[in-house]
């Protein structure tokens, strides 16, 4: 593992799991857009839950590369589709807040190992 790979892979983590932390917390500048992009509230718990356990499997991943792999693929999935609800809101706007958490996820998964 490389010192490179170990650190975008805990930015990462921490990055995404402070967005899971927003969303438990129900931040304003994170619940406000989410209303208006129109997902149901009833959504939030889940999305923030499934960001908690992919910034968790990031960092098992550096363990267990398998479910480091996993975690990046569907946290890879799942800002593709926060983009998506963006775009589909017509909030063009606020495309780049997605992809700033899509990023250094595909940069951690880019820097692993593979398997």
């Amino acid at each position: 593992m490389s010192v490179a790979h170990l650190v975008v892979t805990l930015f990462a983590a921490v990055w995404v799991g402070f967005s899971a932390f927003s969303i438990f917390i129900r931040a304003k500048w994170v619940v406000e857009p989410l209303s208006e992009y129109g997902v149901p509230r009833s959504w939030w718990p889940w999305l923030g839950t499934a960001k908690a356990a992919g910034a968790v499997g990031l960092v098992v991943g550096l363990f267990v590369p398998l479910l480091g792999v996993a975690a990046g693929v569907g946290l890879i999935l799942y800002f593709t589709g926060a983009v998506i609800t963006v775009l589909r809101a017509r909030s063009y706007a606020h495309v780049p807040f997605p992809l700033l958490y899509l990023a250094p996820v595909a940069a951690a998964l880019a820097l692993g190992p593979g398997i």
